[in-house]
């Protein structure tokens, strides 16, 4: 087989890939975390061995969603954080952004934070925490990054900005999962309340020389 034709495997693969997801993404939609691998199958109109062939089991397919969301809300945060405004805006809406993406899609955030709800038999064994926790780690490893690219945190910059990252993204999920279940108060009020509780030390900090700012 000639390098085109690989490479043309390759695109049709990936192309198939997307559209399976496009159907899971459709399900889990409708569904949140009751989405079963029997109803995302149907969607994409295969039988369940061939979603197998694609993505090994609930964890496969759960690790590729959690990517393609994972992806676009960060991208969405780092906008809210180069947007041209004080810092103490920027701050607010990137909790706004973080907070606005739950509640526009709820149900794919259930499904991606609490997929055991669903209780399918089919998917008894499904690890929640392994499949969760690291979607939260590698957004309190990207917030960190921001944060020792853009603040002067003196010594020890590097550690502090992973403490201050990973403390960041803990509380926004922590307050967004309570918020959504419960909506004691509007989103506005939320995203002040927690913008205020971290301001005290974001406000102290320097920008870093030479760094775009934060």
């Amino acid at each position: 087989m000639d390098t085109t034709q690989r490479t043309e495997q390759q695109r049709s693969a990936d192309r198939r890939r997307r559209e399976l997801l496009e159907a899971a993404d459709r399900v889990v939609l409708r569904d949140g975390p009751q989405a079963s691998m029997n109803a995302i199958a149907a969607e994409a109109g295969i039988t369940k061995p061939i979603l197998y062939r694609h993505f090994g089991d609930k964890g496969g397919l759960y690790a590729a969603l959690a990517k393609r969301h994972t992806d676009a809300l960060l991208d969405s945060l780092r906008a809210a954080l180069d947007a041209p405004a004080e810092r103490r805006e920027r701050v607010e809406a990137t909790l706004d952004t973080y907070l606005a993406a739950i509640e526009a899609r709820p149900q794919v955030y259930r499904f991606l934070m609490h997929p055991a709800e669903g209780g399918q038999s089919g998917d008894q064994g499904f690890d929640v925490g392994k499949h969760s926790a690291p979607l939260l780690r590698r957004m309190g490893e990207e917030l960190a990054q921001v944060i020792e690219d853009r603040l002067d945190l003196g010594p020890g910059s590097q550690q502090l900005a992973r403490v201050w990252g990973h403390g960041i993204v803990g509380m926004m999920h922590a307050a967004g999962d309570w918020w959504l279940g419960e909506r004691p108060c509007s989103r506005a009020e939320l995203v002040r309340s927690l913008a205020d509780l971290l301001w005290g030390r974001l406000a102290a900090a320097g920008d870093k020389m030479g760094g775009p700012g934060f």
